[in-house]
């Protein structure tokens, strides 16, 4: 006797807006930093990028991670007005 096989279904897990925050900061953060070099624009982006990250981890209550991103974003920030 044969089975009939059917195909295997495909679980995708969902996103919640949370997560989509965070994932949208650290890939924000991953491309300013690499591009930063080019332009005292990007140390800005990059500054901005790690704030949001900094609300990700709030959101997410993960403070010492927030804590960390706010002060990089600071940081960051501080590094553009030296470079104009």
């Amino acid at each position: 006797m044969q089975r009939l096989l059917l195909p295997a279904r495909r679980i995708i897990p969902r996103m919640d807006p949370v997560t989509a925050v965070g994932l949208a900061s650290v890939s924000a953060m991953l491309l300013f930093y690499w591009l930063e070099p080019r332009s005292a624009a990007y140390s800005l982006a990059f500054g901005l990028a790690c704030w949001s990250a900094a609300l990700y981890g709030w959101l997410a209550d993960v403070w010492p991670f927030s804590v960390v991103e706010a002060i990089w974003g600071a940081v960051a920030v501080r590094r553009y007005f030296a470079r104009r």
